[in-house]
């Protein structure tokens, strides 16, 4: 495909093509590919080389033209030259105003210049600008083509697999099927060659064999690659579903949506999954959820963190946005975790910052809409309201989730899990008989409690234990309990807001029968917070 474009545009005489890309050597060899096949462009080329240290080199007989250091000079070649050629320039980006320099302009005027010779000679001539980032001249945006670089194929990494196994004979293959392979490679989409090549060769090295405990390796490469964006962070979480007190309407949702992107899917003709919202009470699990989803579906998870989208240099922030997209689309499939979404789009109706909070918005919603490469997106918010209503149509999420106080089942969970997880040591668990009849006792005890205030409740009894260097009691949790003021006191006209907002626009995410039980068992009260509950109750 990429060579079938790049001859198309050589044939129809583009004078200059940007290619955007860290793997020099591949494309170099697709280009030498193309310009050598009659097939292709009817007229084979010779191949010049452009570097800042050596100018223009024959790549046919590494023949070096001497007075070409100078890109203006280079370009002076390229005019006189009188037979068919293809010029390629690597990291002249550096010329065209790369971050606070000022454009070379006598080398802009030229390359404008040249256009014309480009187009009308008789000789047949086109440049290749190869560089790691983008980086064009207003004044010659008209006459440069870009065109997109893929990253390696699954094939393309197969390859580079083998060739290396058969390099390598004393590495150890006895566990390594035809399945794992793909397997590896698979798992290696989205690096470039060189950094695929990387993580195999130190499986190999590691242990002196490869085989598919190997995944982890890769998986490493894969957090060097996010790491240096330095505007995502890679989440590494041991969470599982289990961990997750109650919600089990999302969670049901989830995991039938889990290896939607697997070849089995395609069976099916389904469409991958966009992303999901989750709003709701602070503290009751919606950032939990999108840490154990990378547990549950096994893909690597980030964490945009929008504050650091935004820069003070004109037109850097929206290069930073393409580059978290771009980087998210290179470890696909993967989880962009967008948390507290609503503090990071609070500039979008406002005016302070010249239309850069609304650029940056409109290019995420773009990317969301469009994008195809296997993304999924979890959002979460506390503050509904601050969210722009772009956001919220259909069609940018596949689903919006209200996640509300616990009710009595979801309460007596999270307490099953706090105590289960902590209540380790025999000395200090001896006097609690951990079982259902507690946990519900202490569930019913904290009505309006969300999981964190749960979860604080075990670590204060347990901190009473221990200064006093004995086992817990029952009465240290009951002591907490009623020592605790909930956020549903505190915060209860945000939260009665919060409802009236997801009755009508979001799903609960507690499955109906866990509400229709809350509201036959704990409904007594007249307590407003307790009797609304917020989120169309759906059951997946």
């Amino acid at each position: 495909m990429f060579v079938r474009k790049i001859s198309n545009l050589i044939r129809a005489r583009f004078p200059y093509i940007y290619i955007t890309t860290y793997e020099e050597d591949r494309v170099t060899a697709l280009i030498r590919q193309t310009v050598r096949e009659p097939k292709l462009i009817k007229f084979p080329r010779e191949l010049y080389i452009w570097t800042q240290t050596a100018g223009f080199v024959n790549d046919e007989t590494d023949e070096v033209v001497s007075g070409t250091v100078n890109p203006t000079s280079a370009l002076d070649f390229i005019q006189k030259h009188d037979k068919d050629s293809i010029f390629i320039f690597y990291d002249l980006h550096v010329n065209f105003g790369l971050r606070n320099r000022a454009p070379d302009y006598e080398l802009v005027r030229k390359l404008r210049d040249l256009v014309a010779v480009l187009k009308t000679s008789q000789v047949r001539k086109n440049v290749f600008f190869i560089a790691p980032e983008m980086v064009i001249p207003d004044t010659l945006q008209k006459d440069i083509t870009i065109c997109d670089f893929p990253l390696p194929s699954v094939e393309e990494i197969k390859k580079k697999l083998n060739l290396m196994l058969s390099q390598n004979k004393k590495v150890k293959t006895d566990n390594l099927s035809e399945e794992d392979k793909d397997k590896l490679c698979k798992a290696a989409l989205g690096l470039t060659l060189q950094e695929a090549e990387n993580a195999f060769a130190l499986a190999m090295v590691n242990d002196g064999k490869i085989d598919v405990s190997d995944l982890k390796i890769i998986m490493n490469e894969k957090m060097q690659v996010i790491k240096k964006t330095g505007i995502l962070e890679f989440v590494q979480s041991d969470l599982s579903i289990d961990d997750i007190g109650g919600l089990d309407n999302l969670k049901s949702w989830l995991k039938k949506r889990n290896n939607s992107w697997s070849e089995n899917a395609k069976k099916y003709c389904l469409p991958a999954p966009k992303g999901v919202l989750i709003t709701g009470v602070p503290g009751c699990g919606k950032s939990l959820t999108a840490k154990a989803m990378s547990a549950i579906w096994q893909l690597p998870l980030l964490r945009l963190d929008l504050s650091k989208i935004f820069s003070g240099l004109v037109g850097s922030s929206e290069e930073n946005m393409r580059r978290a997209i771009s980087t998210a689309e290179a470890v696909s499939p993967s989880i962009l975790w967008v948390d507290e979404i609503e503090k990071g789009l609070s500039g979008v109706n406002s005016s302070n910052d010249s239309g850069v909070s609304s650029r940056i918005f409109g290019q995420f919603l773009t990317w969301m809409q469009e994008k195809e490469a296997p993304v999924f997106v979890i959002a979460t918010a506390n503050n509904i309201n601050n969210l722009p209503p772009e956001l919220l149509r259909k069609g940018r999420f596949d689903e919006i989730f209200f996640v509300d106080i616990p009710t009595l089942r979801e309460r007596a969970e999270i307490f099953k899990l706090h105590l289960s997880k902590r209540l380790k040591n025999e000395a200090v668990a001896k006097s609690i008989n951990l079982c259902d009849e507690l946990y519900f006792k202490l569930a019913e005890m904290t009505e309006g409690f969300i999981g964190a205030e749960i979860e604080q409740v075990v670590i204060s009894a347990l901190y009473e234990a221990f200064f006093e260097n004995r086992e817990l009691l029952v009465q240290d949790l009951e002591k907490t309990i009623h020592n605790t003021v909930p956020l549903s006191t505190t915060q209860k006209e945000q939260i009665l807001a919060l409802r009236a907002w997801a009755n009508v626009r979001a799903v609960a995410a507690t499955r109906k029968d866990d509400l229709n039980e809350y509201k036959s068992s704990e409904n007594t009260n007249n307590d407003d917070v307790s009797m609304s509950r917020g989120g169309r109750a759906l059951d997946f």
